[in-house]
């Protein structure tokens, strides 16, 4: 019989106003005493989207955000400060700092800019991805452990290959217990998943986590499914790089980018 405390329904538990506490959903995949970086990146958008919700509206939305991770993500209570570091009008630079143990762990930075409605001119690369309701469900969990790849429904539109795959994710679990959470943040909180649905090499073989993720929007994603259409490179001096269209249900919404470290798994 299981007699342990039963895992919240989310990723986070707020504490206070700037420190939230990680459940065991949030767990990573290479060390599930780390947190995945997926939901943490999901939270920094969420701590922005509060920060910006306690100023008059100024119809800015995020364009850009880049995060740098600086060290280990302990499973561990996090701080998350956002300042503004150059207002404007039209065009606006936000920055996150995540801390753990008082350390900065994570260091984001959003460019918001103005809406403005360009629809007569709109064009680009639309093509849809197959709806997610028509495809079976992938067990990601067959090539990963951790809470959080545990917590996904992953629904490939073919079967994954090494270097390459385009799948739909989301999931149940909410970002922050009994808060709701914006569109961008939950849909954010699913790409650094990217890295890991197309497998090149084993990873109880190879380690190639990411130390940034960098996503572009053209426009804001929509729905609760994230769809990636991730292509992942290794090169021959220890440097990889996953690239990935992102998608919601009515077609790409940008591009992430993720560079990695490459090296074999230490020997035990």
């Amino acid at each position: 019989m299981n007699t342990g405390t039963p895992v919240p329904d989310s990723y986070y538990e707020r504490i206070d106003e700037h420190r939230y506490k990680p459940t065991a959903h949030a767990s990573g995949a290479w060390d599930p005493d780390e947190q995945h970086f997926s939901p943490l990146g999901g939270l920094v958008v969420h701590a922005i989207d509060r920060h910006l919700a306690a100023r008059p509206d100024t119809g800015l939305v995020p364009a850009r955000i880049s995060y740098d991770i600086l060290g280990r993500l302990a499973l561990d209570e996090c701080e998350i400060r956002v300042d503004t570091v150059r207002p404007g009008r039209t065009i606006e630079l936000i920055e996150a700092v995540v801390l753990i143990a008082g350390r900065p762990v994570v260091r984001a930075r959003a460019w918001l800019l103005a809406t403005v409605d360009t629809s007569a001119v709109a064009a680009g690369p639309d093509d849809r991805l197959a709806p997610p309701e028509a495809l079976a469900p992938w067990p990601m969990t067959s090539v990963w452990p951790g809470g959080y790849i545990a917590s996904l429904d992953v629904r490939p539109l073919a079967p994954p290959a090494p270097g390459r795959t385009t799948t739909w994710i989301c999931t149940r679990v909410g970002l922050v217990a009994s808060e709701p959470s914006g569109t961008l943040a939950s849909y954010l909180a699913l790409v650094d998943t990217a890295n890991g649905i197309a497998v090149r090499q084993p990873p109880t073989a190879w380690m190639y986590p990411n130390v940034d993720l960098t996503v572009h929007l053209h426009r804001q994603p929509e729905g609760h499914w994230t769809g990636l259409d991730t292509t992942v490179t290794f090169g021959p001096t220890g440097q990889g790089l996953t690239s990935t269209v992102l998608h919601d249900l009515n077609g790409p919404v940008g591009h992430a980018q993720q560079i990695l470290t490459v090296r074999p798994m230490p020997h035990r």
